[in-house]
């Protein structure tokens, strides 16, 4: 049976990493005082606090089995190998144009999934632009289907 494989680059790899010391050293140790404290105030069948820190708990127990996965299962991707064309890692300039013929120039790094964060320039190689954007080289352009209409996307530069 073959394990889902995570994109990562080292940084995200290195998140992930942290995460998980915070959840493992700090978070459950956290939580488990909780309960603790909720178990001395005695009837559980109508403590809140209890109720809660049970499902935050979890919640932690759950993320640190995903966290683990993760590492395990990891497969670094290097930013700012030269590629003739887009892949993950790569940092991709487009010119982006709307149904309105504005024009914008876009940045946007490719990485996987659990590591998109679009407000900061990074898309999901599994997200629609992301997905058309693989492969390309200098000077493609591609279009996308939108609910708004169709954008066009032309590959400026590959670093």
């Amino acid at each position: 049976m073959s394990q889902k494989k995570y994109l990562l680059t080292p940084e995200g790899l290195e998140k992930i990493k942290a995460e998980l010391q915070t959840l493992v050293n700090e978070r459950r140790k956290e939580v488990i005082e909780r309960i603790q404290e909720a178990v001395a105030h005695g009837d559980l069948s109508e403590n809140a606090d209890y109720a809660q820190a049970k499902e935050e708990q979890s919640f932690i127990e759950g993320r640190i089995q995903e966290l683990e996965d993760m590492i395990k299962n990891a497969e670094i991707i290097s930013p700012g190998a030269k590629h003739s064309s887009v892949t993950v890692g790569s940092t991709v300039t487009v010119f982006v144009e709307g149904k309105d013929n504005s024009k914008q120039e876009k940045k946007y790094r490719i990485v996987g999934f659990n590591e998109a964060n679009p407000a900061q320039g990074k898309i999901s190689n599994e997200s629609l632009v992301g997905k058309i954007l693989l492969g390309k080289k200098v000077g493609d352009k591609t279009a996308v289907q939108t609910p708004a209409g169709e954008i066009y996307y032309e590959i400026k530069e590959i670093e």
